[in-house]
């Protein structure tokens, strides 16, 4: 029995389909806005160090996204959406507010 490539993708992606938890679902994140006068908005966060790669300085009512609960916060600092330029990064949990306000 001879079985096509297209058929092997489609049972593989059916089984990673099947395997996936409710802890690996992707939530989106709650429209929020930075609360603070600045806040620096990094690349990533590592625990023995803290944040790294500063990506730009974000400025007071900047739309951005975290839902707490659901997306990271290590010593302080949240894993935000930034819906400007629409990407990831970390920044101070104190500045994050505005919850559901646009």
């Amino acid at each position: 029995m001879r079985i096509s490539t297209g058929v092997i993708a489609s049972l593989v992606a059916v089984g990673l389909l099947a395997t996936a938890s409710p802890a690996q679902a992707v939530v989106v994140p709650r429209h929020a806005i930075n609360v603070c006068q600045s806040a620096s908005f990094y690349d990533n966060y590592d625990s023995a160090s803290g944040p790294h790669g500063l990506k730009r300085v974000l400025e007071y009512g900047n739309k951005i996204g975290h839902t707490p609960g659901a997306h990271p916060v290590y010593n302080g600092w949240a894993a935000t959406f930034d819906f400007g330029p629409n990407d990831w990064g970390y920044m101070r949990i104190e500045c994050i507010g505005g919850y559901d306000s646009w």
